[in-house]
């Protein structure tokens, strides 16, 4: 008997951006002064009145296995948000309550991808999306939403690559990494292209509510002939500060809810019972004011961060419409050398600003862009200004 490990898990590559903030992590415990602008999730804590709901369901002992699908409270809260925000109508049973957005991307790909079907993502994209496809035993297809495009897909490429092969694609709006947010008449048009095919559509919303400039969000739900067809996923993490509870969602069809639950109930049973009382708070107030001030927070400091890369000479950085990542151009410096450091690509120019600039970005790379960097602007404005100031001190040594 053969005691080596399985094939899906030799073909995984770790979370990059966990190993850096590993990494930026160790070098603090050490002593090192090192600003970390790689992290994926809101610096504000999560609001009291949602505190207190998780407090009060330890006190009220709630502390048991729940339903593997959920609470129907938390459900009938997620049911009422869909229809109130997005003209969306779910029966409570097509909810199915996850740990994190990213276990309700997972079951859906496990639920509707058998070995060698195609799922096209997006490049770039969160670099997560292909390491799923993977353990689905799909096939990851990359679909190009580039720079010049203001990170928007091609509508063309996209009908070249659905082949009868492709099972699903996963769309992401707003996106991590580019920030970009399409507007109803941009998903519209994609959405078109999408309904002249019987795929699924895993549709990423976890950053809805982290919208700027006063843009307004449509799900591709809400495109006609897709809603049968669309898986939505959503959570509480990044709109209410809330990323250790762990909760996520999604809305389906009843065949594909029913699979995911099947599946939830073998590997997880089902989520912390705590969370979910929380996160039950955090549906039913909505948009409320720590949501308002955690937003107009991020939207000062986008334009603050925007502002201050695109006076670099040689970075180029268009506005983030939404999210809270800037993804700057930073192709200008690479294949410098500097003290006998040579930048081959952006994996070394965030491993050189780590080291020698102790501020933690994460390479384009992780998500499919080489020549750019993600720069979370979920910190704190003295973070942002010192970090942002060690980035142009250590570009303008490249530069020479």
């Amino acid at each position: 008997m053969s005691r080596a490990l399985a094939n899906r898990t030799k073909c995984l590559s770790e979370s990059k951006t966990l190993v850096i903030t590993a990494t930026a992590n160790r070098m603090r415990a050490e002593g090192v002064d090192v600003i970390n602008l790689s992290v994926g999730e809101p610096d504000f804590p999560t609001p009291e009145p949602i505190k207190a709901a998780g407090q009060a369901a330890i006190e009220n002992n709630f502390t048991r296995y729940t339903a593997a699908q959920g609470i129907i409270e938390l459900r009938e809260a997620i049911v009422a948000k869909l229809k109130n925000d997005n003209q969306l109508t779910y029966d409570p049973s097509q909810i199915v309550v996850t740990s994190g957005a990213k276990h309700a991307l997972t079951g859906s790909l496990l639920a509707a991808v058998n070995p060698g079907d195609e799922v096209l993502y997006p490049v770039p994209g969160w670099l997560s999306y292909p390491e799923m496809i993977r353990i689905a035993e799909g096939e990851p297809i990359p679909y190009h939403c580039k720079g010049e495009n203001n990170f928007r897909p091609d509508l063309d490429e996209l009908r070249r690559l659905i082949t009868p092969k492709t099972k699903a694609i996963i769309v992401n709006n707003p996106s991590n990494p580019t920030g970009a947010a399409y507007t109803p008449d941009e998903i519209r048009e994609i959405g078109a292209v999408l309904a002249e095919h019987d795929i699924w559509v895993i549709s990423d919303e976890i950053y809805e509510k982290l919208r700027y400039d006063g843009k307004s969000h449509l799900s591709f739900a809400q495109v006609d002939g897709l809603f049968e067809k669309t898986v939505v996923i959503n959570g509480v993490s990044k709109a209410f500060a809330m990323t250790g509870w762990r909760i996520g969602y999604l809305a389906a069809a009843p065949e594909l809810v029913k699979a995911v639950t099947k599946l939830q109930s073998q590997m997880t049973s089902s989520c912390c019972s705590i969370s979910q009382k929380a996160a039950s708070e955090a549906m039913r107030n909505g948009e409320d004011a720590n949501m308002r001030t955690m937003i107009e927070a991020f939207s000062r400091r986008r334009d603050m961060v925007v502002d201050a890369l695109n006076q670099i000479d040689g970075v180029h950085c268009p506005t983030p419409d939404g999210a809270f990542y800037a993804f700057p151009d930073v192709s200008a410096f690479l294949g410098k050398t500097v003290n006998g450091h040579t930048i081959a690509n952006d994996i070394d120019l965030c491993q050189w600003l780590l080291e020698v600039k102790h501020m933690a970005l994460v390479p384009g790379a992780a998500f499919g862009a080489e020549g750019f960097i993600r720069i979370s602007f979920a910190a704190s404005d003295k973070d942002l200004q010192t970090g942002l100031q060690r980035l142009k001190d250590g570009l303008e040594e490249l530069r020479g």
